[in-house]
């Protein structure tokens, strides 16, 4: 699948990333799991890359973003146009597993309005399902 997509494609292999990304497909559901920092730069392109390939074979995408300890304002910023870009393909974008912190942010910038936000990549599985 797109094991260790980030670090296998889109960056220079000089050039370590802070955020790391491995998917797995379940029927129609892509899930990418998202570990370290969605940040400016390359961290945050290669999140869209990710997306992008997923869209190409899945309706519904699921953030699992349990293990995601920073994010700045382009890569919430990137969430957004994540979100938006599904849906111009006519398929979903959900999160999974955000910790406090980043439910805070969300919050803060009123961006829960925009997300469909599940506590557990179980519950965004059973929502894509039932759709």
């Amino acid at each position: 699948m797109l094991e260790n997509y980030a670090q296998a494609a889109y960056v220079p292999k000089e050039e370590q990333l802070s955020l790391s990304l491995q998917s797995s497909k379940l029927g129609d559901v892509t899930v990418i799991h998202c570990r370290g920092r969605i940040i400016f730069r390359n961290e945050a392109e290669a999140l869209s890359h990710a997306v992008a390939a997923a869209l190409q074979e899945s309706k519904h995408i699921i953030l699992e973003l349990q293990g995601v300890n920073a994010i700045d304002s382009a890569g919430m910023g990137e969430l957004v146009a994540l979100h938006m870009w599904a849906q111009g393909y006519g398929a979903t974008l959900k999160l999974s597993g955000l910790s406090s912190r980043l439910l805070y942010l969300l919050e803060l910038t009123n961006l829960t309005t925009v997300f469909e936000i599940f506590p557990t990549q179980e519950q965004a599985l059973n929502a894509c399902q039932a759709a």
